[in-house]
């Protein structure tokens, strides 16, 4: 279980996440959702270290993650993997090495420095480009990806680390809706399959609410809502989204038609 206990985030005097206490069972698939600034992102860094909190703790399975250092800190972040809106790939690369990354904590620094992976490391590579149906790339530059790939590429990756939870910050917001389809599929897939916990910052109303089974709403740093997807009401977003409420709502229903079925690669 994932527990926040009154995470605070301050920058200066401004409180990026405020008083924040949540619990998240193991293998819950969890939109998080509201307006740029709401606190979002920060949440997610601080939950895998990549930022800490002013104050409170963030728990994982009991033990203390806010007060991780060196070795176990390094092993949380591989066991929390990050997801990001900029994919954050190495375009030289093929796209197999550039998922075999994401096995650096299980090689040694020299063999993956020389691209020495071990044969079980690329079997875990290739099996991860299969769940995402793009093993046919494994030899492609990244940089010759049509952004979708590259955000399935990025998955591949953090899937290859064997975390426990897998935090999406945006990660289909850069994307085309049926791309933005695709990635969501596939981390649907790996929630169902593996049983991996998964956080997804999200703009998109209608994809929070087609594939999350919670979702977490943020206004001001603060959680102001917190339920289904069926109880998020137009005046609990119009509560969340303020001004561009109108915006949100108003998504077009076509773009995103028919999520519940699979896209082709």
């Amino acid at each position: 279980m994932l527990q926040l206990q009154n995470v605070t985030k301050r920058f200066g005097t401004k409180r990026a996440v405020d008083d924040v206490s949540i619990e998240i069972e193991r293998g819950a698939f969890v939109g998080i959702i509201g307006r740029s600034g709401a606190g979002k992102s920060t949440l997610l860094r601080m939950i895998n270290r990549l930022g800490d909190p002013t104050d409170g703790r963030v728990l994982w399975d009991g033990v203390d993650v806010t007060s991780l250092q060196g070795r176990e800190l390094r092993d949380w972040r591989r066991r929390c993997s990050m997801i990001f809106q900029q994919f954050n790939l190495v375009g030289r690369l093929d796209v197999l090495n550039n998922v075999l990354t994401g096995r650096l904590s299980h090689s040694s620094a020299w063999r993956s420095m020389f691209k020495l992976w071990h044969a079980d490391d690329r079997l875990i590579a290739m099996a991860a480009l299969e769940q995402m149906d793009i093993a046919g790339l494994a030899a492609e530059r990244a940089d010759n990806l049509s952004g979708g790939q590259q955000q399935r590429v990025a998955i591949c990756r953090s899937l290859v680390q064997e975390p426990d939870i897998i935090l999406a910050d945006e990660p289909v917001a850069s994307l085309d809706p049926r791309n933005a389809k695709i990635v969501m599929d596939a981390l649907r897939r790996i929630n169902r399959h593996f049983g991996l916990t998964v956080l997804v910052n999200i703009h998109s109303i209608d994809l929070a609410r087609a594939y999350s089974d919670r979702l977490i709403g943020m206004a001001g740093g603060r959680i102001v809502f917190d339920g289904a997807p069926s109880e998020l009401t137009e005046h609990a977003v119009r509560d969340l989204y303020g001004m561009e409420a109108a915006e949100v709502i108003g998504e077009t229903e076509p773009a995103y038609a028919g999520l519940s079925e699979p896209v082709a690669a």
